[in-house]
């Protein structure tokens, strides 16, 4: 089955970007792709998600116009590029992979990864 590692997180200040990579073990184009994140104690929250080809993606209106996912399937890998980043957004982001349909809810994705802290100073 597909394994996925993200990498990228890290410490920034408000207001900072942030580039989070999750590379894949086999090829993406099978496979839905997005991005989560959960908080402690909270539940886990979609961020956004890309089609097979890259070509559709959606986001949730809480990152919206901040965050941009995109992939480049020739290097199995998935990105996730956000910007104006807030204390708000301290969380483990996962990747995830679906071989379904993409939705918003975690528990219908098929695959994740170990999950990578990002943590946005005030």
């Amino acid at each position: 089955q597909i394994q996925l590692v993200e990498s990228g997180g890290g410490l920034v200040q408000a207001g900072d970007s942030l580039s989070l990579s999750c590379v894949a073990s086999e090829r993406t184009d099978s496979y839905g792709m997005g991005w989560f994140r959960q908080a402690p104690g909270k539940a886990r929250e979609f961020l956004a998600s890309s089609s097979r080809s890259g070509g559709v993606t959606s986001y949730a209106d809480t990152v919206k116009g901040r965050f941009t996912i995109s992939r480049d399937n020739a290097k199995n890998t998935v990105y996730l590029r956000m910007n104006n980043l807030k204390p708000e957004d301290t969380a483990v982001y996962f990747c995830a992979a679906e071989t379904r349909v993409r939705t918003k809810i975690a528990e219908t994705w098929d695959y994740w990864g170990q999950g990578t802290q990002v943590t946005v100073s005030s």
